[in-house]
């Protein structure tokens, strides 16, 4: 079981974006890293394809390494670790400074 999923607030402990808050987009397990929605935006410029097209810039979020970034307290709104806990046959995630369950967020709900 993966210890952050698709929609956790997270914080960023280090580089560039320090100490800006945000919700995970996508996680790339293989890559260890993840999407952060506003977070470590790029500029990518796009050529016209046709003669009457016109070039665009496009700013877009850019991988981060999970490493880098710490789940936040939905309690203590502070950042925490997460330790995984087995209750009644099911894997619950749970803040190691608060003890507070979070949310699972399920991917049929969205």
């Amino acid at each position: 079981m993966n210890k952050l999923k698709i929609g956790d607030k997270v914080i960023i402990i280090t580089g560039k974006n320090k100490g800006k808050i945000g919700k995970i987009i996508n996680i790339f397990k293989k890559e260890n890293k993840v999407l952060v929605k506003n977070i470590n935006i790029i500029k990518r410029n796009i050529k016209k394809k046709y003669i009457k097209e016109v070039g665009k810039i496009i700013y877009r979020e850019s991988k981060i390494n999970i490493s880098n970034v710490s789940i936040i307290d939905p309690k203590l709104k502070c950042r925490t670790k997460i330790k995984i806990k087995k209750i009644n046959n099911n894997k619950l995630r749970i803040c190691k400074k608060s003890n507070t369950i979070l949310k699972e967020n399920d991917k049929k709900n969205k």
